[in-house]
């Protein structure tokens, strides 16, 4: 994804003291991309509980979504668009993925630029 955007001309951040560490951020844009691994922030459509240390496992993935959420509503307080990306959305989808994440991007760039 970030090699994708650099080269469509798309400058970012992957370093950040924001809030939940975005995998991508365009400070300019006020942009935060995070890309959420399917097992560990709970897919809908590919988390598959395991069959073992449940208890654990159950309290360990329900805390990364309330944390993600809790990020979420504090970047959206400081003014940032937040975008997630699941992890199969990138494997199975990717041309898709990346057309979603430009048309944001380029709408953000020609807001922030008639300023």
């Amino acid at each position: 994804m970030r090699k994708a955007l650099w080269g469509l001309g798309f400058r970012y951040r992957i370093k950040s003291r924001l809030p939940g560490k975005p995998d991508i951020v365009f400070p300019a844009l006020k942009v935060a991309i995070f890309v959420d691994g399917c097992f560990w922030h709970k897919c809908p459509e590919h988390y598959i509980s395991p069959k073992t240390r449940v208890d654990f496992w159950e309290k360990k993935i329900s805390g990364n979504v309330e944390r993600d959420e809790k990020n979420n509503t504090l970047l959206e307080s400081q003014g940032l668009l937040v975008i997630r990306v699941w992890e199969h959305e990138i494997k199975n989808t990717f041309s898709n993925c990346l057309e979603k994440v430009v048309t944001i991007l380029s709408e953000r760039k020609s807001t922030y630029s008639n300023k």
